[in-house]
């Protein structure tokens, strides 16, 4: 049964990263009371760091809304931002959507993408927008602990150990080897993980704590996600990862447990026009048409990410904002030290490993 619903769990999320495409014409300007108006025409093309579900449902709806047709290629995040990169000279794509906004900052300074001010971001907490106008916040994660319930009550339960609630619990030498993680050096949302462990720490004190949860770690993982479905099927107990991608598979089934700790890091989703794309003026109706209520509903009802707007409701199942206890992350420290992190932490964990 474990190995049925393993296959069925990695299905469902290989699906969620392949790519498609589609074509053409009109788009909005948001109102007071987030509804949208307005015609262009023509086609949109996309590279895509969301699930692929998301991409195809906001795709469906930008067109039933603006008559605009988006041709997408789903990629991860760090791919998505190689691939721009790489077509400065000869941009093919006119939008970047999805991943944090820490992913859009070497981009933004290599010239890579359109300065854009959507006159419906004027509404927005001002971490939403970026001050220099290249790229745009649409949604809000926040990290968990996540856990297979039955594994853990079976195995952990029974030796005294507490379903955990704070990042210390995870040094716990009775995870060892039941715990699995992404590496930071290959996936966006464990650096994030890292710094925050350096914000709520400090410097000595969380490479201490980091190092101390190396000796529990199994083996790390390429990408962010790649954690969940282990945890899920249960050949692993425990790990972390971002809570909406989590909750998304535990509504399938699957006995997944989330603990949002006090102290957590968040990531600030974004997307951005890039520079000399074939549709500049149908890319600025779509982040127009992303910082609407309805699209925000959208991907709310879709994704499980936080939305932006005040008056769109958090995803029912998880806590509001407002219960989250936040680290104080600060972005622009957390992209200066990024590559120094990832530098010692391949140097002195990932390279001590046996």
């Amino acid at each position: 049964m474990k190995k049925f619903l393993s296959l069925a769990l990695a299905l469902t999320m290989a699906l969620t990263l392949a790519a498609c495409g589609g074509k053409t014409d009109t788009p909005p300007a948001d109102t007071n009371d987030g509804s949208t108006a307005g015609q262009t025409g023509g086609k949109l093309v996309v590279y895509s760091a969301l699930n692929e579900d998301n991409t195809i449902a906001i795709a469906d709806q930008f067109k039933k809304d603006t008559g605009i047709e988006i041709e997408y290629i789903s990629l991860g995040g760090g791919d998505a931002v190689a691939r721009v990169q790489a077509e400065m000279g000869n941009p093919k794509a006119d939008i970047l959507v999805g991943g944090s906004v820490d992913l859009y900052g070497s981009l933004a300074d290599a010239g890579a993408f359109e300065a854009y001010d959507s006159p419906n971001n004027d509404s927005l907490d001002a971490r939403f927008n970026d001050p220099n106008h290249f790229w745009q916040g649409w949604y809000m994660g926040v990290l968990s602990i996540i856990v297979n319930e039955e594994r853990f009550e079976k195995e952990l339960a029974p030796k005294g150990v507490k379903m955990p609630e704070t990042w210390d619990d995870l040094l716990d030498p009775n995870y060892k080897n039941v715990f699995v993680w992404a590496n930071p050096t290959t996936a966006g949302g464990a650096y994030i993980a890292t710094a925050c462990q350096i914000f709520r720490l400090g410097e000595d004190a969380a490479w201490d704590y980091l190092k101390a949860l190396d000796q529990n770690v199994h083996h790390y993982y390429k990408g962010a996600g790649d954690v969940i479905s282990p945890v899920a099927t249960g050949e692993f107990i425990a790990s972390i990862a971002w809570a909406h991608d989590s909750f998304k598979i535990q509504q399938q089934g699957y006995p997944l447990k989330l603990v949002v700790p006090k102290q957590t890091a968040y990531e600030i989703g974004g997307s951005a026009i890039i520079k000399g794309g074939p549709n500049t003026e149908n890319a600025k109706v779509f982040i127009d048409w992303l910082l609407t209520k309805e699209a925000q509903e959208l991907s709310v009802a879709t994704s499980y990410r936080y939305p932006v707007r005040t008056d769109v409701a958090a995803p029912a199942g998880l806590p509001t904002l407002e219960e989250v206890d936040l680290v104080d992350y600060d972005r622009d420290q957390a992209a200066s030290m990024k590559e120094a992190v990832l530098e010692k932490f391949d140097a002195e964990i990932i390279s001590n490993r046996a």
